[in-house]
């Protein structure tokens, strides 16, 4: 609680040096508030800050301006925030906490306690859903949120116009010159338009994927919530049947979220078809258009109890309706193939192979998207 009371206290400091009247009372107002928000959501942060440290209607643009400068810019303490969040958990504290170098020391200095704190942070990212306890786990929930996707694109066959590009547009040109009295003063240009393609994750819940199906529904959940209105992810479940899961993700709250997708499950921590599984999608909701160049993300660890030869047909047709196939398994670390017989015959229609045993690699996954377009 001491390193967000020493955030919210400079933020403070920094609107007084602008002018604004800021006393102690609104201080201890904005952290009271604040502890019982969540300092690391902007829009608590905002508010909270807005309530509390602005008194006049005047002040409310230099507040404006000095938030998105304080906690928007390049230091960008959110970040700091987040930390010092996720080492209130008591549970984490006993994993992540670092002892001191010298035992007669009695408080380390900042800059100690921050890089601490980042390090507790890239060592939490690292570590296997299998091996995170509840604490972990809320914590990593709390950085997830904060995954921003963005999406692959493709060039449509229409196109807008531009200020540079290779193909002239001709009636903007004559228009401008006829403005001109006939003379060219510049080219216009047109460009292809590029549209969003649509994200499919399929998510394996059976028995053998238990340890990792919680984080995988909640990365689902983040980068729902982090599409918006701006490009399609669409979501499914699957163990020996497919549920189809994207209108139950659709709430404010990841946990009433996960809640409605647990009570449409019916066979969770059960078997594995995976082969039926893609068949199902791809005749009932693929050839409709939902895949049709689309990047499919198929998260499972292989362990396939249904027909291979299945597998492999479903396979197939799949990757001539989508764009590309990513599969993300937990047991693929260092970019190997893991042994199973699903995994050999779905090598040859697989175009990316990643791991999903910890956030790092979903954050890669994340970050290798815009590439898929």
């Amino acid at each position: 609680m001491a390193g967000l009371v020493d955030v919210l206290a400079r933020f403070a400091a920094a609107l007084r040096a602008e002018g604004v009247a800021v006393g102690s009372g609104d201080v201890l107002t904005y952290c009271a508030a604040m502890a019982a928000l969540d300092p690391t959501e902007l829009a608590d942060l905002y508010w909270g800050g807005r309530i509390a440290l602005v008194t006049r209607h005047e002040d409310v643009e230099t507040y404006d301006r000095l938030f998105g400068a304080f906690f928007l810019g390049e230091t960008n303490p959110v970040d700091e925030l987040l930390e010092i969040a996720m080492r209130a958990e008591p549970d984490a504290e006993t994993v992540l906490e670092v002892p001191a170098a010298d035992p007669g020391e009695e408080e380390p200095d900042e800059e100690t306690v921050l890089g601490l704190m980042a390090s507790d942070v890239e060592t939490l990212k690292a570590r296997s859903f299998a091996e995170c306890t509840d604490a972990e786990l809320d914590a990593l929930r709390r950085i997830m949120a904060r995954i921003r996707l963005t999406p692959p694109r493709r060039r449509t066959r229409r196109s807008r116009p531009a200020r540079r590009g290779r193909r002239p547009d001709l009636r903007a040109t004559v228009r401008r010159a006829l403005r001109a009295q006939g003379e060219v003063v510049d080219l216009r240009w047109r460009r292809r338009r590029t549209r969003p393609r649509p994200l499919v994750l399929l998510l394996d819940i059976s028995g053998s994927m238990a340890d990792y199906s919680r984080a995988l529904l909640q990365f689902a959940y983040s980068a729902q919530r982090a599409a918006g209105s701006r490009f399609r992810v669409e979501v499914f479940a699957f163990g020996t049947r497919l549920t189809y899961l994207t209108p139950a993700l659709r709430t404010r709250t990841p946990d009433e979220a996960l809640a409605r997708a647990a009570g449409l499950v019916l066979d969770w921590e059960g078997g594995t078809r995976i082969g039926a599984a893609v068949d199902e999608f791809v005749r009932r909701w693929g050839r409709r258009g939902m895949a049709r160049g689309g990047v499919v993300v198929v998260c499972s660890d292989g362990l396939d109890r249904g027909d291979p030869e299945l597998l492999a047909t479903s396979l197939e047709r799949l990757a001539r309706l989508c764009h590309r196939i990513v599969w993300t398994n937990p047991h693929a670390r260092g970019g190997r193939r893991p042994p199973t017989v699903a995994m050999i015959v779905a090598e040859p229609y697989v175009d990316v192979l990643l791991s999903g045993h910890d956030l790092s690699s979903l954050e890669e996954l994340a970050g290798l998207l815009p590439a898929l377009g």
